[in-house]
């Protein structure tokens, strides 16, 4: 068995404050949900790409890659929204096997009523942090750390960043 080396002091001088903002970023993001419009970011994720969709209406399936979470962690928020009156489960047009996840008209309005807060909140913790360079570098890095994550690009945002070959 190969022993691993220890972190250079450069190393963990970059893993340390990545390390500190994966702990603090979502906590922030959840918790201005949840005071405001009493939302997970993940619920927000979830409602926001179905009002993105023209017809309002995504594939269960399609809602997991786009949303990067497994079907039963998908299935889960789900259900807790569609119990809210936000979405609805209806069987695919196309496929018995399939399920379609639409936004209701109480989702669309909680949707638009928590955006302007969680847009605030981003700009607040990350975007207004960065100059525009910065931001094309955080781009970058994140896609390059995604393709290690999702080397078989199963997940929607690793298949459109994919490079071109």
């Amino acid at each position: 068995m190969s022993r691993s080396r220890s972190f250079t002091p450069e190393e963990r001088e970059t893993w340390v404050p990545v390390v500190a903002m994966l702990e603090l970023l979502p906590k922030r993001l959840d918790t201005q949900l949840q005071r405001d419009e009493d939302l997970t970011h993940f619920d927000f994720f979830v409602l926001s790409l179905l009002a993105l969709d023209e017809r309002h209406m995504i594939r269960m399936s399609a809602l997991a890659s786009m949303s990067n979470a497994t079907l039963p962690r998908l299935s889960h928020v789900v259900t807790r929204l569609e119990r809210r009156g936000f979405v609805r489960r209806l069987p695919t047009a196309d496929d018995a096997r399939a399920t379609d996840v639409a936004l209701t008209s109480a989702g669309r309005l909680k949707v638009i009523r928590a955006t302007p807060g969680h847009v605030e909140n981003v700009r607040r913790y990350v975007l207004d942090a960065l100059e525009p360079e910065q931001q094309a570098q955080l781009r970058g890095i994140a896609q390059a750390v995604l393709e290690r994550l999702d080397p078989e690009h199963r997940m929607a945002v690793t298949a459109r960043t994919r490079p071109r070959r």
